[in-house]
């Protein structure tokens, strides 16, 4: 049987359960990608990344997970079977620093103004590989990372990410705030920094 790009993820699961490989390369196909830059800039390792997304298609394939399309989206689905399973790799690696959180001064208007903002910060996370973007991002703090790549780079909404994040949606918009105001400094430090052979002019 020949699959047609109008078949949704729910009748290619059937299919998967039915023992169709066609219907899981389909499947992987189209979550691979997202999922695999999502796992990759969460754990700032392309191997690590790799795995998440292995350990993810092979729970959906085996039925370990349990997915019921009842209640949302497989892609949000997957996202937060990543974010789970990049805790636990966190719990095991815990020699990165993280940059400290705002202060409570720095004001709820003005955090939620900068969230809801498209600037530079949206057109650098745009490029998506970009090495200061990674590195940026791995000094977020976890809780503050996954917001902000689910927003800015895979345009979840608010009520998407409280679902993958399991928490609420003012949680959701006061991580992303923070976190992308955080974000938006070290890539501003980053940038601003001087060459390493400045001291050779």
């Amino acid at each position: 049987m020949t699959l047609t790009t109008e078949q949704t993820d729910t009748e290619l699961l059937r299919q998967v359960h039915a023992g169709q490989a066609d219907a899981f390369t389909a499947l992987y196909r189209r979550h691979q990608g997202p999922l695999y830059r999502y796992a990759l800039l969460r754990c700032g390792s392309g191997e690590a990344a790799a795995d998440i997304v292995q350990e993810a298609f092979m729970g959906l394939l085996t039925g370990r997970l349990g997915y019921d399309p009842l209640r949302g989206q497989l892609q949000h689905f997957l996202f937060g079977v990543a974010r789970n399973l990049a805790l636990k790799l966190d719990e095991t690696r815990q020699r990165h620093p993280q940059l400290p959180e705002p202060s409570d001064d720095d004001g709820e208007l003005e955090l939620d103004t900068a969230s809801d903002a498209a600037g530079p910060l949206a057109r650098l996370l745009g490029n998506e590989m970009a090495e200061e973007v990674r590195r940026g991002l791995s000094l977020l703090p976890p809780h503050y990372r996954d917001p902000v790549i689910l927003y800015e780079l895979h345009d979840l909404s608010y009520q998407e990410i409280a679902t993958v994040c399991q928490v609420d949606i003012g949680t959701v918009r006061s991580r992303l705030a923070r976190g992308r105001a955080a974000l938006a400094k070290r890539l501003h430090a980053l940038q601003s920094a001087p060459p390493h052979d400045a001291h050779l002019a």
